[in-house]
Formats: structure tokens, sequence, C-alpha cells
């Protein structure tokens, strides 16, 4: 099953820019951005980051905002600002961001996006979503793509029905902020362990 582009979208982006383990927040498509100048406030602007990654400033055009510190934005900013003012000096906050949050798609109920509020296994994940859509869809090869890179995502398949097991000894799989989950109709004879952000679409439909 595909997912829909308005989903596909925001998951590329949050898989390829969501904040991982590092001390300063990366920003991401559609965190909103307030840029002042000291001395030519006249050029103030807020800005969302638009689904290329790119804000357009009156002064300097298009900058790459997504994937970058509100520092390195700033000084990005600065560097062609530079070449139309005089000794100018930026300041960019951030004013909106993304909330942590996963997706969910294929043979489920209600595939989504979900927000992530606290520690959420992958079997809630899949609850959240409405539980499995069809009593043969695959709970034993659900699929799992997670950052790994910066352009690569990493694949996994698991197994919950052994995880929902009464009996299972397996700690549940905790979803991460950006994580894909897909629920295939149809048995997964291959899937490869590391997958570009522009391949991702590939496995939307599993091999019968």
């Amino acid at each position: 099953m595909r997912l829909p582009f308005a989903i596909l979208l925001p998951l590329v982006t949050a898989l390829a820019f969501a904040q991982t383990g590092e001390s300063r927040y990366r920003l991401q498509v559609l965190d909103a951005l307030e840029v002042h100048y000291r001395y030519t406030p006249e050029y103030d602007q807020t800005v969302t980051i638009q689904p290329d990654g790119f804000v357009n400033l009156q002064i300097v055009g298009d900058i790459r905002a997504a994937g970058l510190t509100s520092d390195e934005v700033q000084a990005a900013i600065l560097d062609k600002a530079r070449l139309r003012l005089r000794e100018p000096e930026v300041t960019v906050v951030v004013k909106d961001f993304q909330r942590p949050y996963f997706v969910v798609g294929g043979e489920v109920a209600s595939p989504g996006r979900f927000e992530m509020r606290g520690r959420v296994t992958a079997l809630e994940a899949i609850a959240m979503a409405g539980g499995f859509k069809h009593a043969d869809a695959k709970h034993s090869q659900v699929i799992l793509f997670r950052r790994a890179g910066s352009d690569l995502a990493q694949t996994e398949l698991l197994d919950l029905k052994a995880a929902a097991s009464a009996s299972s000894k397996k700690p549940l799989e905790e979803l991460r902020s950006g994580d894909l989950l897909v629920v295939p109709q149809n048995r997964i004879s291959k899937i490869e362990r590391f997958v570009r952000f522009t391949n991702i679409g590939l496995y939307w439909n599993p091999i019968p």
C-alpha cells in the first residue's frame, strides 16, 4: 500500500533532519523562524521552512535552513547580508518547531502521523493507528524505517506477533521521533539493511 504524498513528504523530511542525540536542535521543514536585523528592522521577517528545506528572505534570497542549527542559519544569512548591508547584525529565533512524532502506514485501520508524547512502543503505535486492518496483515514483518545518517534510513523487520505473546522475553521496540512503521499486506522476501531517503517509497509495496 502506498502512503499519501501528504504523509510521505513530512516523513522523509523527518528521517532526514530529525533531531538525534546532538546537543543543539536542528531545524526541520515547517519550523518557523524570526529573523531580526538590529540596524535595519524594516527587513525583519517571520518565515516558515518550506518543503525543499529553504527559506526566502528579502535581502539575501534563498537560504537552506533544514538540517542546520539556528546559529548556522544565522551565519549563512550574515554571509549574504554583508553583500548588501554594512556591518549587519542578525539574530535568528526559532518561533515554532515540529513536535516529536512518528508515522504508521500500510495495513492499519487509520494510517497517519501521530504526536509522540513520552515513550511509545511499536505495538502501542499500531494500536494508536487503529490496530491491524486485516487478520492476514503481516504482524511478524512490520517494517521500521529509522534515520541512520545524512541521507540514509536503517530498516528493520519487527516481529510484533511474537512481541505481543505473553511468553515473549524480548523488550518491546521503542520508537524515536521521525520513525516510520509500515505494516505490509504480503510477505517481505527481501529488504535492504539501509536505504536512501529517495528510495524509501520503493518499499511501500511489499513483494507477494
